[in-house]
């Protein structure tokens, strides 16, 4: 670990002024130069800043009610948001986290890839608890589907994988089926499931991902792929699916048209952008704030307040380069405290010290207005925190994120140590409230990204949130 005597000039600045209307995100105030700034918002995105796991869920679903329309537009099953209403915890995939509320609509758009059968049960779990995600979702007929042969692709290539890193896919079909979308010839949408030659369609991908997959996948994998058997799960799945099926595109534009406020979810984190992330160790999808319009239909004109997540410290599930990980008992304690086991596959997330480095290049990326630092009462149990400030890569100090995810690798964190505050927060709901040190650290972070901080979470509940008003 290499600590930061001085702190480096081109990090620092002043703590940016924020304020927000008193609904609190469909006007918004900035602060520059020239004083307040005030700005009449029509839709807000919710990004996240790392490596997913932010805690994106539960900022959308308090701030699901202060809009018309909840959108995730990238992503399929392989993203987990957790909702957490007062006793009541919901796990969700594919559905948007404002599906609480009944008032407001649920758009799953064209950038999503959606495994029927996990929808399909993710709803009936809901309908069980009482809800009617029925009533207030909508699937887009331009989203693809992850259909049986991707799981047998997704498992069959990555045995093929002899030697290296496993870039960490759920196994769920994700990549297969955004690669067959790019593709295009074996490639299956919402709309296909209802179209008159879909079993055609079926029979001759089937056939090509037979000869496609035999040198790679076992003989009883491939007995699985039985084209009348996948036709006739197709129709069983376009009656279930057929009443939420929509051309979300138009209505997205329409409903902007008419001065409706929406709310754009992502999923995953920054980090693993399939562009702009530590490629190859990323998401099949553009999971930063360039990837909303494209995975949504909404042009960037009508988006004018992003909202970037991060938690307090750092976390990654599968493999990659992590330059803050702390393999030792500090980084166990962390994961311990902050309960770090994936929402999707359960697999323990790999912990270490916030990044500053990495969290103000998402913070570029994506274009963010304010962060929104999550998980404060985790760190409330260290007498010392850690941030990295810049990398040492090959005797040199640098202070911006590495292209290549093999320097990023050889990329040692240079820390700026600054003290705990070991004192319980979780009870904490004015900004005030908070202990002198936990105060100093979100400014410093807020200087190191160059990004005001204009919400702060201390526990999974809603309560548990305090917006800078």
């Amino acid at each position: 670990m290499t600590l930061d005597q001085t702190r480096d000039p081109l990090l620092d600045s002043k703590v940016l002024r924020f304020r927000v209307g008193a609904d609190c995100t469909n006007v918004v105030r900035y602060s520059d130069l020239n004083g307040f700034r005030e700005i009449s918002v029509a839709a807000t995105c919710v990004i996240g800043l790392q490596w997913g796991d932010e805690a994106k869920g539960k900022l959308v679903d308090l701030l699901a009610p202060r809009h018309d329309i909840v959108v995730r537009y990238q992503g399929g099953a392989n993203a987990g948001h957790t909702v957490v209403s007062g006793k009541e915890v919901y796990k969700l995939h594919h559905i948007p986290s404002g599906i609480l509320s009944s008032s407001i609509m649920n758009v799953i758009a064209p950038g999503v890839v959606i495994e029927p059968n996990m929808l399909i049960k993710e709803i009936e779990g809901l309908e069980a608890r009482g809800v009617q995600p029925r009533k207030n979702l909508m699937i887009s007929e331009r989203a693809h589907v992850v259909m049986p042969w991707h799981f047998v692709e997704d498992r069959a290539t990555n045995r093929a994988v002899i030697a290296g890193e496993s870039i960490g896919t759920t196994n769920r079909g994700i990549g297969p089926c955004y690669r067959d979308k790019v593709g295009r010839t074996h490639a299956v949408r919402i709309t296909d499931l209802y179209s008159d030659d879909l079993r055609t369609k079926i029979k001759e991908i089937v056939d090509a991902k037979r000869i496609l997959l035999s040198p790679l996948a076992e003989p009883a994998e491939l007995e699985t792929l039985d084209a009348d058997k996948i036709y006739d799960q197709c129709i069983a799945w376009s009656k279930s699916l057929g009443s939420l099926a929509a051309d979300t595109t138009n209505y997205l534009l329409d409903e902007l048209d008419a001065g409706k406020k929406l709310l754009m979810e992502g999923a995953q984190g920054s980090l693993l952008d399939i562009d702009h992330g530590t490629f190859p160790f990323v998401t099949s999808s553009n999971a930063s704030g360039v990837g909303v319009s494209g995975g949504s239909g909404v042009p960037a004109r009508w988006i004018d307040n992003v909202i970037g997540v991060a938690k307090a410290y750092s976390t990654r599930v599968g493999g990659g380069p992590f330059p803050t990980e702390l393999n030792d008992a500090t980084g166990q304690k962390i994961r311990d405290i902050g309960r770090e086991y994936g929402t999707t596959t359960g697999r323990p997330r790999r912990c270490g010290w916030f990044d500053a480095v990495a969290v103000r290049y998402t913070a570029r990326l994506s274009g963010i207005h304010y962060l929104s630092l999550m998980m404060m009462d985790v760190l409330s149990h260290f007498d010392e925190l850690y941030v990295c400030v810049a990398y040492e890569l090959h005797g040199e100090r640098i202070t911006r994120f590495p292209c290549r995810a093999e320097d990023l690798k050889h990329c040692k964190p240079v820390y700026e140590k600054l003290p705990g505050w070991n004192q319980d927060v979780s009870g904490v709901r004015k900004l005030e409230d908070f202990p002198l040190n936990a105060r100093k650290y979100i400014d410093r972070i807020s200087e190191l990204i160059s990004v005001p901080v204009g919400v702060l979470s201390v526990g999974p509940d809603r309560e548990q949130t305090i917006f800078l008003i």
